[in-house]
């Protein structure tokens, strides 16, 4: 809880800038995404996986990082994470090809998974449950959003003027800085029991294959590789879910994901994060590839978003969560965002941008800076204390997987519909086709969320973070 120790608007600082940072290199990458498969001789075909390969480790390795914080201490767990993310940007800086670019990105999703729970958690223990907490629990569930933003806009300006390795160093002062800041946040607690690594190997393999079998579908087809990785994924999957019953230290404990309202909290952070990176892609192409913007002005034109999502996060989603229930929060947001896709559908080769192209960014923004606010607080609400590393982690793990399975996804729909138009259709035309088709798919994810809030959350949802039916910590770490 906050102590004297603990300075708590410089540790929310801390806490809140790590959740950025890590959310922020999720599409940091997007916007130079044609000067880095230039530069390294990547194909196309391929790019997507500069982005795929950090959702994938960040998310895969979530459920491990979150158990070794609340198991080793959290603080210390935050401190190991930004050392592997700085080592991991330099290496990425660094890279000489494609494969090594995309070995860097996987390192840097290792980093995030032991940061993003460890922050989250960290922040439950320095603030005290009720009005305190919440506010802290939006702000940093308006990170989740707002980073995503902020990595395009910060991506576009520094591949625009020093380059696209500096969208890996620029990690660097991040980590010196938030490492120096981590003396603020307060210990935490420390609790025995263990780590599943079984159970963490079965999930993280299962979601590797599953989304690299949809991703090859959209290129290759349904050959017997596709069919034979996808299979595999689904054997994993339920060996996971046959591990977790036998597991006396199961990688999600049965009382985390127990409570309906945080069952459907976590369901809508994945359909959401699912249209989020996705959406983001296919703008970033519209811009490059459709209509020729410089990666500055493709940063730039993503402001209505950064703007959108902070009056969302700031404004809308605390007034709305402190007057009416989750559910109806949630789907207030999601309601908006899926009205955003449809206005992107509308774009067109040659398009006054005011039209259609920054309009709509502002709705979706708002859109989804409500719901990621809701989602993050309805998430972790409730949960034992011991547990509240593993709860924050499945939240984190829920967004950036959704934002892998759903990019993949959507990338392949688009990819059809470009490549099934009529013979004589100009090039841009068909691009178009293919992306506003794809954010129309984002769109579906967004409905699909609206539907998990309303059958899964409650009409009314309380903070009971105070309470807990099970044993509370253990000792404190003793750190430093």
């Amino acid at each position: 809880m906050y102590t004297e120790k603990s300075t708590g608007g410089l540790a929310l600082l801390v806490i809140a800038t790590a959740q950025l940072v890590m959310v922020m290199d999720g599409t940091i990458v997007t916007v130079g995404l044609p000067v880095i498969g230039a530069g390294l001789g990547i194909a196309e075909s391929d790019l997507d996986w500069v982005l795929t390969a950090y959702a994938l480790a960040f998310g895969g390795l979530l459920l491990a990082g979150g158990r070794a914080g609340d198991l080793f201490g959290r603080r210390r767990l935050l401190r190991i994470g930004l050392v592997v993310f700085l080592l991991a940007s330099l290496l990425g800086g660094l890279a000489q090809d494609g494969t090594m670019l995309i070995v860097a990105r996987v390192l840097q999703g290792v980093g995030a998974a032991i940061i993003a729970p460890a922050a989250l958690s960290l922040l439950a223990d320095t603030f005290p449950a009720g009005p305190q907490r919440n506010k802290a629990l939006g702000v940093y569930g308006a990170m989740g959003g707002l980073g995503a933003v902020a990595g395009l806009l910060l991506g576009g300006a520094l591949t625009e003027f020093l380059g696209w390795r500096s969208i890996m160093f620029v990690n660097v002062p991040f980590c010196v800085l938030l490492l120096a800041g981590s003396v603020a946040v307060v210990p935490g607690t420390r609790h025995r029991g263990g780590i599943d690594l079984i159970g963490a190997l079965t999930a993280t393999l299962a979601l590797a294959a599953l989304v690299y079998a949809t991703n090859r579908a959209g290129s290759a087809g349904l050959d017997g590789l596709t069919l034979a990785l996808g299979a595999a994924g689904i054997v994993l999957a339920v060996g996971f879910v046959a591990v977790q019953r036998r597991s006396r230290n199961p990688m999600i404990p049965p009382g985390v994901l127990a409570d309906r309202g945080r069952l459907g909290a976590n369901l809508v952070m994945l359909l959401m994060g699912a249209g989020q990176l996705a959406t983001f892609y296919f703008l970033t192409l519209y811009m490059q590839a459709v209509e020729g913007f410089p990666p500055m002005l493709t940063g730039l034109a993503y402001l209505p978003f950064a703007i959108g999502i902070g009056i969302g996060s700031g404004v809308v989603g605390p007034r709305l969560m402190a007057s009416v229930s989750a559910r109806t929060t949630l789907s207030t947001g999601m309601a908006v965002g899926a009205v955003a896709m449809g206005w992107f559908a509308l774009l067109t080769p040659d398009q006054n941008p005011w039209l259609v192209l920054l309009p709509a960014q502002l709705v979706g923004g708002i859109g989804l800076g409500i719901g990621f606010v809701a989602a993050t607080i309805s998430g972790v609400q409730g949960v034992a204390p011991q547990d509240s590393g593993i709860a924050s982690g499945l939240v984190n793990t829920n967004q950036q997987v959704g934002g892998a399975v759903g990019l993949a996804v959507l990338a392949g729909v688009a990819v059809a519909v470009t490549a099934a138009q009529p013979a004589g259709t100009a090039v841009r035309e068909a691009l178009t086709s293919g992306y506003t088709t794809g954010m129309l798919g984002a769109g579906a994810f967004y409905l699909a969320a609206i539907l998990a809030a309303a059958v899964l959350l409650g009409p009314r949802q309380r903070d009971r973070g105070g309470e807990s039916n099970d044993a509370g910590p253990v000792r404190s770490e003793g750190e430093a």
